[in-house]
C-alpha cells in the first residue's frame, strides 16, 4: 500500500512547509460573521431544495469578497488568513440547528406512524405532533426548550473535543510514524490558489484554473438552480430544464431489469468530482453498480427481492431492496472492509522503519507549528467523553451504562487508531457498521431494555482518525494550530445564534418537507423509514428490523469482501480498486455514479495526457471554482426566494 502509484502522487503533491503563522486578526472575526448571518442560511435553503449545500462555494465566495476588500485597502491576506477563512467557513455551515428541522419532520412523519414509533420519540428529541409549537412552527416555545439546551450542550462538548484524541493520533501518525497522508495535499490546493490571487505580482496558474471552473459553475447554476427557484417564484409551477435531484427511469426498466433503480442525475458537479476523486476508486463503484444491476433481477426472480413490484420508482425500489436483502448484504460488506483495514494495519507494522520518528517526536513538535502538550490532548478526550457518558445516564437511566464506559473508552480508541493509520497510508476512512447498533440490541435482548430513547442519545461512539487529515491539512498550508483554537472560540456562539434564528425563518415560510423545498419531500421519507426502520429493534415483538436481518445474506457480504480484496490482491491490482466496489455494491440510489465515471475517464485519459503530472493540481483547484460559481448563483436564488416568500407571509 506505501508502494501504490497512485497514492504516490497524490501524498507528493505539496511539501511540508517549515514557517508557520496563526492567521487569527479581525478579518478572522468578521469572516466568521459574514459566514455566519450570509452564507448559512443560503447553504441551510439548497440543501432542502436540491440536497446540497454551498459548503466548498461558500468558502471560496467568503475569501474572494476579503481578498477583493484587502487589495482595495492596500493590503493582503497572507495563505494561513485566508485558510483560516476557509476552515471557519466549514466550521459555520455545518448548522446544528438544522437537525431540529429533520426531529420536527421525524415525530410528525408517515414512516414514524407506519412502524408505531411516534409515542416512542422522546420529548427531549421534539416535541409531540400535537405541540402547539407544531402547528405555528416555531421553535420559540418552551416545548423545544429541552432539545435545544441538549444541542448547544453537546455542541460545546464537540468543540472540546475536536483537540482530543483526534489531535493525539495526529501527534502520533504524522510526527512519530510519518505516514504520507495522500490525501490532505488535495483539499490544502484550493486554498493555495486563493492566496495566489491576493498577491500583488501576476496571478499564476492556480487562480486561472480557478477562474476558468467559477465561470462554468456560473453557467450551469444558472440553469439548474436559478432558473427553477425564479420561475417558481412567477409561475406557478418552476421552468426545469434539468430534473432535480434526478430524471426517473425506472418505470421505463423494469421490464427488462426489475427491481433495479436507475435514473441519471444531471449535476455537472459529479464530473468535476470524478476528476478529483483516485481513478480506481470510481471505476470500482461502476464495477458494484454493474454486479448490482445484473444480481437484483436474479434475486428477483428467485423471490429474495420479493417486496419489490412494478410500479415503484426509486426511492420504493431502494427501501425495498434494503428490507429484503442489501441492509443485511451492506452489513457483511462493511464488516468485509473493516477487518481488510484491521489486516491492512497490521501489514503496515512490518513494513514502517525506515523513515519512522522516535517516541521524542510526540513531546518535541516542530517549532512554530502551535502544538500545545499531548497530555492535554489525553486530558481532553477524557473530560469529552466522561460528559457523554453522564448525558446519557441522564437521558436513559434504564440502559446499562457499563456499554457507555465501553464505548468511549475501548471501541472508540482502537477504530480511531486503525482509521488514523488506514487516512495516513491509504487516504481510507474505516468503520465497523452496526457495533452501536448491535449493542443496542444486545442491550434490549439481554438486559431488558425497551425502548428507542437510546438511539437518540449523545453516545459516545467517535472514530476520530478522520481528524488526524485536517491537523495535517492545517500544516500543509503553514497555518498554527493557535489560530485554530482562537478561531474556534470566536466561530461557536455566531454559529449557534444564526443557525438557531434561520432555522427557525426557513420553518416558518412553508411546511419541511413540502413542495416548496423539492429535495426533502423527495428523500426524507425513505431516510425516515430506514432510520426508524432500525429503531424498532429495540422494541418488544416482532420488529421490522429482525424480519430485514438475515445472517446467512450477512455472511455471504462478509465472504464476497474479503474474496475479492484476495483477488485484488493476488493480481496486483490498485488497492483503491477494493473500496469503490464495495462502495457500488452498496444498495443506494446510482444515478450519480455516470458522470462521476465520465469525469474520471476525462481526466485520466484527456486531461492527464495533454497536461501531464500537473493535472492532478488542477483538478481539485477546478472542482474548488466550480464550486464556487455554483454557490454564487445559489446564493442569489436563495436570497431572492427568501425575500420574495417573506413578503407573502407578511402580506397575509
Amino acid at each position: 500500500m506505501y508502494d501504490d502509484k497512485e497514492l504516490k502522487e497524490y501524498r507528493d503533491l505539496l511539501p511540508t512547509p517549515d514557517h508557520f503563522e496563526e492567521g487569527f486578526d479581525w478579518k478572522t472575526i468578521l469572516g466568521a460573521v459574514f459566514i455566519g448571518f450570509l452564507m448559512m442560511p443560503g447553504s441551510m435553503y439548497l440543501q432542502l431544495v436540491i440536497g446540497q449545500g454551498i459548503g466548498p462555494a461558500a468558502r471560496w465566495v467568503t475569501i474572494i469578497l476579503f481578498a477583493e476588500i484587502a487589495k482595495r485597502a492596500h493590503s493582503e491576506l497572507k495563505q494561513q488568513e485566508i485558510f483560516l477563512l476557509y476552515y471557519m467557513a466549514g466550521a459555520a455551515l455545518a448548522s446544528p440547528f438544522s437537525g431540529l428541522l429533520w426531529s420536527q419532520y421525524l415525530v410528525q412523519s408517515d414512516a414514524a406512524r407506519m412502524l408505531g414509533l411516534t409515542e416512542y420519540i422522546p420529548t427531549w428529541v421534539a416535541p409531540g405532533a400535537e405541540s402547539m409549537s407544531m402547528i405555528e412552527r416555531t421553535f420559540f416555545h418552551r416545548d423545544w426548550l429541552i432539545p435545544i439546551l441538549l444541542l448547544v450542550g453537546s455542541q460545546i462538548i464537540q468543540r472540546i473535543d475536536h483537540f482530543g484524541l483526534g489531535y493525539a493520533l495526529y501527534r502520533i501518525t504524522s510526527d512519530v510514524e510519518k505516514l504520507p497522508f495522500p490525501m490532505a495535499p488535495v483539499a490544502a490546493l484550493g486554498t493555495m490558489a486563493l492566496a495566489e490571487s491576493t498577491e500583488e505580482k501576476k496571478a499564476g496558474w492556480k487562480w486561472r484554473v480557478f477562474s476558468i471552473g467559477s465561470v462554468i459553475g456560473l453557467v450551469f447554476g444558472a440553469v439548474y438552480v436559478l432558473l427553477p427557484v425564479a420561475s417558481g417564484l412567477i409561475f406557478t409551477e418552476p421552468i426545469r430544464l434539468i430534473p432535480i435531484p434526478w430524471i426517473e427511469l425506472t418505470s421505463y426498466t423494469e421490464g427488462v431489469l426489475p427491481a433495479v433503480a436507475t435514473g441519471l442525475q444531471f449535476d455537472l458537479g459529479l464530473v468535476f468530482v470524478g476528476m478529483v476523486l483516485p481513478f480506481w476508486a470510481v471505476i470500482g463503484g461502476l464495477v458494484g453498480l454493474l454486479i448490482t444491476i445484473i444480481a437484483n433481477p436474479i434475486l428477483y426472480a428467485q423471490g429474495i427481492l420479493h417486496r419489490w413490484h412494478p410500479g415503484m420508482a426509486t426511492v420504493d425500489t431502494v427501501f425495498a431492496n434494503n428490507f429484503d436483502f442489501y441492509m443485511s448484504f451492506g452489513i457483511g460488506l462493511g464488516l468485509a472492509i473493516g477487518v481488510i483495514g484491521v489486516w491492512s494495519v497490521v501489514r503496515s507494522f512490518q513494513s514502517a522503519g525506515a523513515g519512522r520518528g522516535s517516541l521524542g517526536d510526540l513531546f518535541n513538535p516542530p517549532p512554530g507549528r502551535g502544538d500545545f502538550n499531548f497530555w492535554i490532548s489525553i486530558a481532553i478526550y477524557f473530560f469529552s467523553t466522561l460528559a457523554y457518558v453522564g448525558m446519557c445516564v441522564w437521558l436513559v437511566p434504564s440502559f446499562p451504562w457499563v456499554f457507555f464506559l465501553a464505548y468511549g473508552f475501548i471501541y472508540t480508541p482502537i477504530i480511531s487508531y486503525i482509521t488514523a493509520r488506514m487516512e495516513g497510508i491509504a487516504g481510507q476512512f474505516v468503520s465497523l457498521p452496526l457495533v452501536r447498533e448491535a449493542s443496542f440490541i444486545a442491550g434490549a435482548r439481554f438486559f431488558g431494555y425497551q425502548g428507542i430513547e437510546i438511539w437518540y442519545a449523545p453516545i459516545p461512539i467517535h472514530n476520530y482518525g478522520e481528524a488526524t487529515v485536517q491537523f495535517r491539512q492545517i500544516e500543509l498550508t503553514g497555518t498554527s494550530i493557535r489560530g485554530i483554537i482562537k478561531a474556534e472560540i470566536i466561530v461557536f456562539p455566531v454559529v449557534m445564534i444564526a443557525s438557531l434564528l434561520f432555522s427557525q425563518f426557513i420553518w416558518r415560510l412553508a411546511p419541511i418537507p413540502s413542495a416548496s423545498y423539492p429535495y426533502a419531500q423527495e428523500l426524507w421519507h425513505l431516510q425516515a423509514l430506514n432510520t426508524l426502520l432500525m429503531q424498532t429493534s429495540t422494541l418488544e415483538g416482532n420488529s421490522a428490523f429482525y424480519q430485514a436481518l438475515n445472517g446467512v445474506t450477512v455472511f455471504s457480504g462478509l465472504g464476497l469482501g474479503l474474496l475479492a480484496y484476495g483477488i485484488l490482491s493476488i493480481f496486483g491490482l490498485p488497492v483503491l480498486l477494493i473500496y469503490g466496489v464495495v462502495r457500488g455494491l452498496g444498495q443506494s440510489t446510482p444515478h450519480g455514479l455516470i458522470l462521476e465515471v465520465i469525469g474520471a475517464l476525462l481526466g485520466r485519459y484527456y486531461f492527464y495526457k495533454k497536461y501531464g503530472a500537473m493535472w492532478r493540481q488542477y483538478a481539485p483547484v477546478l472542482l474548488a471554482g466550480f464550486s464556487c460559481g455554483m454557490g454564487l448563483t445559489g446564493m442569489f436564488a436563495m436570497g431572492f426566494a427568501l425575500i420574495m416568500k417573506s413578503l407573502n407571509y407578511m402580506a397575509y
